[in-house]
């Protein structure tokens, strides 16, 4: 690595780790600090004590906010994908699932609440804090699966997946702007991606609890699918309840996702210009303001502005958030897809329902490493659209092998490939929507929008899924496939658009997202 000089030739830096650090005044000059997200230009004189005391509240932040905003989101994806397994372990015979295309409305009626409430959530969380907010939908929903576990009849399931779609809706957009709002452009996908992954896990594992939970079918008169219901609503499905009645097993699970609930209004941290109001802050006064001071390098927009209409017509203006939109429309369908009808493609290849759930949990949990390795490769590389259109024809070689093939091992091994490029999309997408973007007001619009979008997506794929095409379902597979190509479409235009914004800006012919020096991030 190139050293400065002084005029007698002597080298003023002495290499230490990645940064280059001043003998005598403490300083460094930041050649490795930019590549790490920290949002200093190459060549920038910076304190050597400002680095570290950025880099340790970052540490801070990151074990603070992220595990508990996975822990609760993996609950709720869980909540809302259970139905699936609860169809293959009882549910459809009992309640009558099997006629016409019950199954898909159920699935669909969820989306509609999630759909019509993200953006108002977003901005309520703002209003009373991301704590008191997040904590209490995650209540809300612990209560209304637990009661889905009392259906008698068909619709009584379909109502349950309505009020989840309402207090599911909040969680995620809400999630996805407060990291955005603690992190540097380069930093975020990261953070998303270990977010992303806690869920995927948790998902996959829920698959062995299903199994475990049919273990339990016709005890205490009850099918499998209920126990799962009941029992998905903690992570130690080990811990039996002896000498008590069945009552008790509901209130104990009730109180184990309360407890979730309350856990996270304790750790989940509000947004760095009001983490000072916190009764016991989990930052010192210095660790905040280097939050701020590195979110301003990067993009200044640390404060916070008010979202007004003026400015919330103004962001729905913006052709490019519509993109972003359309392209999270076409990465959750092939999401919902897999996670909806995988078990019951397998189970039409001709495996028995316990090894259906045994085989669903190893797609989703191989692939979080790919998720995490992609994050932290785009991350360093400060790139975007690569891996997005990457990761979509991974996606469309997966589908194209359920779809077609058969051998059921390499229609299985399609699953791995489907389940790798679509969740690996999901961060990628909501990373390079989030560099692309300044200032809070606009990123609670964004956020909302684009996760909006992702609602529109579970209905796409729960209503192109159809009953008669059981179990191949290959014109849902098409469907899902379209989407795949217009993420690759949509990503090489933006590109394209990006790329002469740059080449404007640096010719001084523009200013970009009003602030000199932002380049967009493609």
């Amino acid at each position: 690595m190139a050293t400065i000089q002084q005029q007698d030739g002597a080298p003023v830096w002495e290499k230490h780790t990645t940064i280059e650090i001043e003998k005598d005044p403490g300083l460094a000059v930041a050649l490795g600090a930019e590549s790490e997200g920290l949002g200093y230009e190459v060549g920038e004189i910076v304190g050597a004590e400002q680095l570290k005391l950025e880099r340790r509240a970052t540490r801070k932040t990151d074990w603070r906010l992220i595990p508990i905003l996975g822990a609760c989101y993996a609950i709720s994806a869980i909540d809302r994908i259970n139905i699936s397994a609860a169809r293959i372990a009882g549910m459809d015979v009992e309640l009558g699932f099997r006629k016409g295309d019950r199954y898909s409305i159920a699935l669909l009626v969820f989306f509609i609440t999630y759909f019509l409430f993200e953006i108002p959530s977003n901005i309520v969380l703002r209003k009373v804090g991301a704590a008191n907010w997040l904590s209490l939908i995650c209540f809300a929903w612990g209560v209304v699966i637990l009661g889905a576990g009392f259906s008698k009849k068909w619709t009584d399931v379909v109502v349950c997946r309505l009020l989840l779609g309402l207090f599911e809706a909040g969680f995620f957009p809400g999630c996805i702007y407060l990291i955005s709002c603690w992190y540097t452009r380069y930093q975020v996908q990261k953070r998303l991606a270990i977010f992303y992954g806690i869920n995927i896990l948790a998902v996959g594992f829920a698959s062995i609890l299903a199994y475990g939970c049919m273990q339990l079918s016709g005890k205490a008169g009850y099918l499998g699918w209920r126990w799962y219901l009941f029992l998905q609503l903690r992570h130690t499905p080990n811990q039996m309840y002896h000498n008590s009645p069945l009552s008790r097993i509901f209130i104990i699970e009730g109180l184990m996702t309360i407890f979730l609930a309350l856990l996270g209004r304790l750790l989940i941290v509000d947004f760095p210009d009001k983490v000072h109001l916190a009764r016991y802050p989990f930052l010192n006064a210095n660790e905040v303001t280097a939050i701020q001071q590195k979110l301003d390098r990067d993009r200044r927009d640390a404060e916070f502005d008010e979202l007004t209409w003026g400015k919330f017509l103004k962001a729905c203006s913006r052709w490019d958030l519509w993109f972003y939109a359309l392209q999270f429309l076409s990465i959750t369908s092939i999401i919902y897809a897999l996670a909806y009808f995988t078990p019951v493609i397998l189970r039409g290849m001709g495996y028995s329902v316990s090894r259906t759930f045994l085989l669903s949990a190893p797609p989703a949990i191989v692939a979080v490493p790919w998720i995490l390795l992609v994050s932290f490769l785009a991350d360093k590389m400060h790139m975007r659209a690569p891996f997005l259109i990457l990761q979509a024809f991974i996606g469309i070689t997966g589908l194209m092998i359920i779809a077609y093939s058969t051998n059921n091992k390499v229609r299985y091994f399609g699953v791995f490939l489907g389940m790798a490029g679509a969740n690996g999309n999901l961060p990628t997408s909501l990373a390079w929507q989030a560099n692309n973007i300044r200032g809070q007001s606009l990123r609670m619009v964004a956020s909302g929008l684009q996760v909006a979008f992702g609602a529109i997506g579970g209905i796409y794929a729960s209503t192109t899924f159809m009953e008669k095409e059981l179990p191949l379902y290959r014109s849902g597979l098409w469907a899902v496939t379209a989407g795949q190509i217009y993420i690759i479409v949509s990503a090489v235009a933006m590109v394209f658009w990006y790329r002469r914004q740059n080449r404007r800006a640096d010719r001084g012919e523009v200013v970009l997202e009003g602030l000199e020096g932002f380049r967009y991030t493609y």
